[in-house]
This record gives C-alpha cells, sequence and structure tokens, in this order.
C-alpha cells in the first residue's frame, strides 16, 4: 500500500510544551525499561548450548539445511519471548501506570520501534542496540486515527490535549492531500535555538499529490531515458542522453569542523574543572562505578549550541538532496548505480600501510565526508520517489562491472590508483567519475557486464556532453579539485 507523509507546524502554548515534554520523557523511559527487559532474556538465551550449537551449524550448513536451522532457531526466540508480540505484552503491564499520558497504541507502537532495533541484531548482521539518553525520543506515533493520537477538524487531539494545528488554506498541495484517509498521526518535535518545536504528520493512504506553479504547470515530471549514476562520499556524476553534470553533494552544508572542535574541547575543560573526582589520575573517566556529573550553565549553552549546528547542517542537507533527487528524476525513468557499501567506508581502515617515505599512513577514511554529505541518505530519496511512479533504482554489481577500470573501446580493464582523477581513452581525455556514469547507463540486463555495442554508439554524443561539462566547471584542474577522494 502506497503511504506518504505530510508535516504541519503545531501552535502550542508553554503548558501544552510542557505536557508534550513530559510524555516524550515517559516513552523514552519505557523504551529503556522494555530493552533492559529483552536484553536479560537475550543474554540468558544466547548462552545456552543449545543456541550456540544452531548459530555454529547455520555458517558451515548448506541452504536446505539453514531453512531448518532457521526453523529451529525461531522456536528458541518464541520460548524466551523475543518477538514483536511479546514486547507488546510487556509494556501493556507499564502502560496502565501512565494512561493518563500515554495510551494503549502509542505504547504499543514504542514497543514495535524496540523490535525492529532489535530484529537486525537477531536476524541479520546489526549491532547491538542502545538505550535513548534524555533528548534522544523525538518523534512518538499511534496506530490508526481512531484512538489514541488523532487529528480531527483542523487540531491534534491526545490523552485532553486539544492542540492546534497550523494548515496553509492557500496551499492547493496540502488540501488536495487533506482529502485523503488519514492511516495513522505521528508527533515530532526538533529542539531548535534552545527550544523544542513541535509537530503533526499525517500519515496518507495513496500516493502524494502532483505540485503545480501558478499557472497551472505540473512542477516535476519524470523524464524518458536511461541515468547513470557514480556516487562518492563528497560528489556525484549524472550522465544521461540528454545532459551530463558533475556535482558536490550538498554543498551548502558548511565545513563546521573547527567550530565543533573549539565548543568540544571547552566543553571537555568544563567537565573536568566541575568533575575532577569522575577521573582517574591519568585524566581518563572512571569505569565501574556509576557517576554523577555537574554541568554548568555555560557547558549547558555550549550543548545548545552543538545541537544547532548539526540541526542547521542537517537541514540544509535534506533542502538540497530533495532539490537533486528532483533534478535526477528529470533526466530519465531507468536509473542505474553502482552498489557501495557505505558502512564499511566509514570504518577505519584494519591495515597499516608505509607510504614511499616510510612513513606510516593514515588509518582513517571517509567517516566525516559522509556524515557532512550523506550520500546513502539520497539514493534513499530517489528510490522512495521512484516507488510513486512504479520504478526502482537499479543496483549494479561493482565487484563485476569494475566501471572505473574499463575501457570500452579496447574491451580491457586497467585499475588505476584513486588519486588518478582522468582516464586516457586511445588520447581522449575523460573525466573518470563522469565515464565510470557513462558505463554504468550501458550496463547490460544481467547487471554484472556492460554493453560494449551501446557505449560505442553513445560515444561521440557523451564526449560533446562531457567537454560541456568541463568548460562549465572551468577547467580539468577544478574539476579534479571538486572530487579528489572516491
Amino acid at each position: 500500500m502506497d503511504r506518504y507523509c505530510v508535516t504541519f507546524p503545531l501552535v502550542t502554548e508553554i503548558f501544552q510544551d510542557d505536557i508534550l515534554d513530559k510524555r516524550f520523557e515517559i516513552s523514552r523511559k519505557m523504551y529503556n525499561a522494555i530493552l533492559s527487559k529483552v536484553y536479560k532474556r537475550y543474554n540468558c538465551m544466547i548462552e545456552t548450548k543449545r543456541y550456540r550449537e544452531i548459530k555454529n551449524q547455520i555458517k558451515l550448513s548448506d541452504k536446505k539445511q539453514k531453512v531448518v536451522l532457521y526453523k529451529q532457531l525461531n522456536e528458541i526466540y518464541k520460548e524466551y519471548r523475543l518477538n514483536e508480540y511479546s514486547f507488546h505484552e510487556d509494556i501493556k503491564e507499564m502502560q496502565h501506570h501512565f494512561s493518563s499520558n500515554i495510551d494503549a497504541f502509542t505504547s504499543q507502537k514504542i514497543a514495535t520501534r524496540v523490535w525492529t532495533s532489535l530484529k537486525d541484531m537477531l536476524f541479520g548482521d546489526g549491532e547491538l542496540v542502545h538505550f535513548k539518553r534524555c533528548g534522544e525520543l523525538n518523534s512518538l506515533e499511534g496506530k490508526s486515527n481512531k484512538t489514541g493520537i488523532r487529528f480531527k477538524d483542523k487540531t491534534l487531539l491526545w490523552n485532553g490535549l486539544i492542540i492546534p494545528v497550523k494548515i496553509d488554506e492557500t496551499n492547493p498541495y496540502e488540501n488536495q492531500a487533506m482529502q485523503d484517509e488519514i492511516c495513522y498521526c505521528r508527533i515530532k518535535r526538533k529542539f531548535i535555538k534552545g527550544k523544542y518545536k513541535y509537530y503533526l504528520q499525517l500519515i496518507l493512504k495513496g500516493t502524494p499529490p502532483i505540485k503545480v506553479n501558478k499557472d497551472g504547470e505540473i512542477k516535476r515530471e519524470i523524464g524518458k531515458g536511461t541515468v547513470g549514476l557514480d556516487i562518492g562520499t563528497q560528489s556525484i556524476a549524472i550522465v544521461s542522453n540528454t545532459d551530463i553534470k558533475l556535482l558536490e553533494l550538498a554543498d551548502g552544508v558548511n565545513n563546521i569542523e573547527k567550530e565543533k572542535r573549539k565548543l568540544l574541547r571547552y566543553m571537555d575543560r568544563s567537565k573536568r574543572a566541575n568533575n575532577p573526582n569522575n577521573f582517574n589520575i591519568n585524566n581518563t573517566i572512571k569505569h565501574g562505578v556509576k557517576l554523577t556529573w555537574i554541568k554548568s550553565k555555560r557547558y549547558k549553552k555550549s550543548q545548545n549550541k552543538l545541537k544547532e549546528l548539526y540541526r542547521k547542517q542537517a537541514d540544509i542537507r535534506e533542502y538540497q538532496h530533495q532539490q537533486m533527487s528532483n533534478y535526477i528524476l528529470s533526466l530519465g525513468d531507468k536509473f542505474y548505480v553502482e552498489d557501495m557499501n557505505f558502512k564499511g567506508l566509514q570504518h577505519r581502515s584494519k591495515k597499516t600501510e608505509k607510504n614511499d617515505k616510510g612513513r606510516f599512513k593514515k588509518t582513517k577514511r571517509f567517516g566525516k565526508s559522509l556524515a557532512n554529505k550523506a550520500p546513502s541518505k539520497l539514493l534513499t530519496l530517489i528510490e522512495n520517489k521512484l516507488k510513486f511512479f512504479s520504478k526502482e533504482l537499479i543496483r549494479v554489481n561493482t565487484r563485476e562491472v569494475k566501471a572505473s577500470q574499463y575501457n570500452h573501446l579496447n574491451g580491457k580493464y586497467n585499475k588505476k590508483k584513486l588519486s588518478q582523477r582522468w582516464d586516457d581513452l586511445d588520447g581522449i581525455k575523460v573525466q573518470r567519475d563522469i565515464y565510470s556514469a557513462f558505463l554504468i547507463q550501458h550496463v547490460n540486463d544481467d547487471f554484472s557486464s556492460i554493453n560494449q555495442n551501446d557505449c560505442n554508439k553513445d560515444f561521440k554524443e557523451f564526449i560533446a556532453l562531457h567537454d560541456k561539462e568541463i568548460k562549465r566547471l572551468g577547467s580539468y584542474e577544478l574539476a579534479q579539485a571538486l572530487k579528489n577522494v572516491i
């Protein structure tokens, strides 16, 4: 079933802010209490010999044997009450104590959130689920618009709270969206300039209304043709039949590292000055003892400044990703991209290597770049928007296609260093990332090989558009400086 979300600001008074803040804090404690219960059962389960034997057998078994073993594993999960409905039963007892603040449906959604977080750890390669610290739980939702968190007559109704919702009646998009059936409601909060602001999100059935301009013309339409995308940690190369672009991802996101470092240094000094008993002689934090931290007013102000920096970065990044995704969708109706493991690029390198001068190379990789530019977020936006047109983003096999190494003129693969940003194709100089996007655009239906004949047909047009883009960038050197990492 297709669903989409529309967000409206809530017009709250001070006492309503206090009540909402209290309910978010209660929900956070309920989340942590359920997670604590679940971990106790989980730790008991992983200590059993039966569980450990099945997990070891799964690693050594073929597909048919794995089906049987996974069924046995599911039985163990049921035995230790590690499933969604057991979590609902656990939270039901807690909800009775807070029934004046948290309704049954909202509490069940809190339990579902715990289950969703734990599911990857149980069935996949997910990491340990962390407890929510103060201020980390920032959204609450119901299960329907009939009970619990409800929207009615431009008003939010929730356990005695009656809060007006700010709806722009002159906005045709919002008016058209309100005609669709409401699945459920979500209350979201954002920490803006030292204060929480609250919003209501309506999850609606169907597809989003088509946006039109003042003249009634459609603002954004999906294009026609095949588009190849070569996305890196900081930039993206886009190749279609009509246009070629090499763009920096979220270029409006400022480099806040200096400002962030200053704030963090001050906060560390303040913390040490106000809590000397919480540190060992070697200046490390004491472990194995419950510590209480004294935070000065200036420390709290610095904390809020840091939060505001992160929020601004996130808002700018989200806005620019939305713009770029709309532009990419306007270029075609079939999209290919390499299947990148961005999570792996975040981690430090395990190998310690030396350079030509005998010095050790740095083990850090692309963690900060990925945090600032969020390339995976852009791909997720494109995927979600394509669903409304019954299309999908096709991910090609990176290891088999090897677009960065292939030369379609002679059909050979040549390994290149990351620092080498230009390809020489029999005397024709092409930018490496743009050429990779061109090759990805011409992937065969098996998504593992490149169609050499199609590449040869479209190569002249590609070179013309490629040179036009290089001129726009200013020079080969400027294009090289734009993207000097993956």
